[in-house]
């Protein structure tokens, strides 16, 4: 998505401890890649990194009403990163099965890692691909990839049939397709921020 400044951040926070789920995308879509790089250079492993990142967003919509839209947001969401990435380590050292995972994953996929490392970037493109699909696309796209809803659900939010969704959904992914090549594709798979759709 666009750049959002001071002051639109600000009205996206209040509405966000509204409830307005447009906002936590627009939120989590601006700074959910550059937290999953971040918890990937600590945890050292994709699968877990997703993990973290999923509870992290989890918990600020939990959270939102206690949210404060005059304090630096970027602060308050690393300040939370710290915290889930903190819990994560005490849990793992509790459970010996997760901490072999752990290395293991750390094994196998280091030069997979490196690679997304170098990629930071390509969220940034995804959005503005996003950006660029007619209105009605990108709603059912953001609806059902970047929030991960049914398409039963999509279908009954919009008013529209489960047909309609599927086909939308379709032509959303093949213009965004059309616009990344398959390193950008393969890098928004492991954020979870795709599907095999698209991959």
């Amino acid at each position: 998505m666009d750049k959002v400044n001071n002051e639109e951040e600000k009205l996206l926070i209040s509405n966000l401890k509204g409830g307005d789920e447009h906002a936590f995308t627009v939120l989590y879509n601006k700074y959910s890649p550059t937290i999953y790089v971040n918890i990937l250079k600590l945890v050292k492993a994709e699968e877990v990194a997703l993990d973290v990142l999923q509870e992290l967003f989890i918990k600020i919509w939990n959270c939102r009403e206690s949210i404060d839209p005059n304090k630096d947001f970027r602060a308050y969401l690393f300040r939370i990163t710290y915290n889930q990435i903190r819990d994560f380590f005490r849990k793992a050292a509790r459970d010996r099965q997760l901490a072999d995972r752990l290395v293991a994953l750390t094994t196998e996929g280091y030069e997979h890692i490196e690679r997304l490392l170098q990629q930071k970037e390509t969220a940034a493109i995804l959005d503005r691909a996003i950006d660029a699909l007619p209105m009605q696309q990108r709603r059912i796209f953001i609806l059902c990839r970047v929030e991960g809803r049914s398409y039963e659900e999509v279908a009954t939010m919009l008013e529209l049939s489960i047909a309609t969704i599927g086909n939308q959904l379709s032509k959303a992914t093949k213009n965004i397709r059309n616009q990344l090549n398959a390193r950008d594709l393969s890098y928004l798979f492991a954020l979870g921020i795709v599907g095999y759709a698209l991959v």
